[in-house]
């Protein structure tokens, strides 16, 4: 649908907006993610789960054929 060279702006959003009608959008805000933290942080991370996943086999392991 066109006004007078111009593109309508008449769907509903499911949103509340932030800024007025004739305002830019502000700037998103990037969510977390492992990439982009530092290569100690990942570390920190990785260590602890990977000593958690061989005591959970190193238990299944010394627990025999049941």
């Amino acid at each position: 649908m066109q006004e007078a060279g111009r593109l309508a702006h008449a769907h509903a959003h499911p949103h509340a907006h932030s800024h007025g009608p004739h305002q830019r959008h502000p700037a998103a805000e990037p969510g977390f993610s492992l990439l982009r933290l530092s290569v100690w942080q990942r570390l920190a991370i990785a260590a602890p789960l990977a000593a958690l996943l061989w005591a959970g086999a190193l238990l299944v392991m010394s627990q025999g054929g049941m």
